[in-house]
């Protein structure tokens, strides 16, 4: 399926609801979102595990797809979290024994340590982008963690400074990156939530990284930014603190959330350049959107950036919601973004 032409397409975030008969989400909301391993996850255990993930993955594409949903990911089924799959696969750490880094509202997380040079060893999400090429029949989207989110996310025992290390996870991500463009994937996302929580270090050298990321890869290149999962992060601020200056970055198109936060949407005149996935639908509320909500957010977003450039999105992964809502939640996007198209045809 190539990638869609029509105005306002619709895609998600990345994740999608993994099933309660294979993921224990108890202890999955107990970890939080582990940037070790956190195989206590799993209801289903090898040998059996990756045709569980696999059988779950095909429901969740198919679920996407059924509800209306232009541009689909696998899901993020495979994964603990959206960033522990990738990272942990790298040369250059130690997961037996992690470190820590503090949390924004207190407290710390275990993470891994990074004590040699940080290298790709090998295909990581290659048999995940064939997978769901296998199986989708709508365009498709593969995500990875960025290199400035990956630095934030380890403890330094080796380099001689954060951005020399964040420079190598930046060719990691890339090579990663070249892996699934070669697969047949049409496009590819960098999740850098980590830019907004340390915005001076993101202005020193989080835009190098990320281009550095994004160097030589065909487009379309996405990067999302969130203020958290609504499951772990209640109170939002409405406003980034790390957005206009994506606009120096080589990506043609940046993912925000902005439902939930309720966003001044006057600083996308900041990224005039690129196209914006537009956070339509509110992961904190349980209630499912209606199509005319979704419409009204949409309409919202057109008062700041033309339709050519506008694409319909959740805020963020919806990983934490009961599979139902987020079902519910995307094909009232779908329908959002269908009712506004036709406006805009007249």
């Amino acid at each position: 399926m190539t990638y869609p032409t029509h105005l306002i397409p619709t895609t998600v975030v990345g994740s999608y609801p993994q099933p309660d008969w294979l993921v224990d989400r108890g202890v999955l909301e107990h970890h939080g979102v582990p940037r070790v391993a956190a195989g206590d996850i799993w209801r289903i255990r090898a040998p059996l595990l990756e045709q569980a993930q696999d059988d779950a993955t095909i429901v969740a594409i198919g679920e996407m797809q059924r509800a209306g949903i232009d541009i689909v990911s696998d899901g993020e089924i495979r994964r603990e979290s959206y960033s522990n799959r990738f990272a942990l696969a790298l040369d250059g750490l130690d997961a037996e024994h992690p470190g820590r880094v503090a949390r924004s509202g207190g407290g710390s997380t275990p993470v891994p340590r990074v004590v040699g040079k940080i290298r790709r060893l090998g295909p990581v999400e290659r048999r995940d982008a064939e997978f769901l090429l296998a199986h989708a029949i709508h365009a498709t989207k593969i995500t990875l963690p960025g290199p400035f989110t990956l630095s934030q996310q380890a403890e330094n025992a080796f380099y001689a400074d954060e951005e020399e290390m964040a420079m190598d996870y930046a060719v990691a991500v890339n090579d990663e990156l070249r892996d699934l463009k070669a697969a047949g994937v049409d496009v590819v996302q960098l999740d850098e939530p980590w830019v907004r929580t340390a915005p001076e270090k993101a202005a020193r050298w989080g835009i190098k990284a990320i281009n550095r990321a994004l160097d030589g890869i065909p487009g379309p290149t996405v990067v999302h930014l969130c203020f958290g999962y609504a499951a772990m992060v209640r109170n939002k601020p409405s406003g980034y603190a790390f957005l206009p200056q994506l606009a120096d970055s080589i990506a043609e198109q940046i993912s925000i959330e902005a439902a939930q936060p309720r966003l001044d949407l006057g600083v996308l005149k900041d990224l005039s350049g690129k196209t914006i996935l537009l956070g339509a639908l509110d992961l904190n509320d349980p209630a499912i959107e209606t199509a005319e909500v979704v419409a009204a957010r949409l309409r919202h977003g057109l008062q700041h950036i033309p339709a050519e450039r506008l694409i319909a999105a959740p805020d963020c992964g919806m990983k934490y919601l009961p599979r139902d809502v987020a079902y519910g939640k995307l094909k009232a996007l779908a329908e959002g973004a269908a009712i506004v198209r036709r406006e805009l045809a007249g």
